[in-house]
């Protein structure tokens, strides 16, 4: 549960003016997606698995945005962004690259693949890929070029467009067909998730429960 936006659930616009038909069948699509991996193999799914817990650790206290699977999945079906960095291959390749070159520099390091190394560790490692702090290239892939342009992309951006994220940040969702109105500075649409206040929880929790 979202402490910036207590009571706020924006599955709960799912039958109501905020979203229209195509809204809902991206929505239940995304929360459908398989967790189990169908395009990378077990020993890429345990480092991205583990690279993604590094990159955006999640609270205890509410089931994790499964962000492997959502690139998995985007892998899978080989979704990609229309463009991309000269410096870098297509995303399949790219991130296949970036995975086995990320474990070999743990078992180079610390004679462990990366998913076993303690979380300190793991973050001390991940930092070099992200400065560039490896031995060459990998196969011709610059790590930093990776890291910035596909690695934290990518899991950033599947983890903001994943309904659990959106209760966080009080999002809520495609305002199609309702829209927006009030677009001035600190104000919203009574649809619009409200923030509390330092202790306005409860006031934030009732006027929440009331969106639709």
């Amino acid at each position: 549960m979202s402490r910036r936006f207590p009571g706020y659930d924006v599955l709960a616009k799912r039958h109501t003016p905020s979203w229209n038909e195509k809204t809902r069948q991206v929505i239940d699509q995304r929360l459908a997606s398989p967790r189990e991996p169908r395009f990378l193999d077990a020993e890429e799914w345990q480092t991205l698995c583990a690279i993604c817990d590094r990159i955006v650790p999640q609270p205890t206290d509410r089931p994790p945005v499964p962000l492997a699977a959502m690139i998995d999945d985007k892998l899978y079906v080989d979704r990609r962004d229309g463009y991309r960095d000269f410096r870098l291959p297509p995303q399949r390749e790219a991130w296949r690259k970036g995975l086995a070159g990320v474990d070999a520099e743990a078992r180079r390091r610390h004679s462990a693949g990366f998913a076993a190394l303690s979380a300190s560790e793991q973050d001390a490692l991940l930092l070099a890929v992200q400065q560039g702090e490896m031995i060459g290239n990998w196969d011709g892939m610059p790590p930093a070029i990776f890291f910035a342009k596909r690695l934290l992309f990518d899991i950033a951006t599947a983890y903001y467009t994943h309904p659990t994220a959106w209760n966080e940040i009080g999002f809520g969702g495609p305002a199609s067909p309702r829209g927006y109105v009030r677009m001035g500075f600190d104000r919203r649409d009574p649809w619009e998730a409200a923030e509390a206040a330092p202790g306005g929880e409860q006031q934030a929790r009732r006027e929440n429960a009331r969106i639709g």
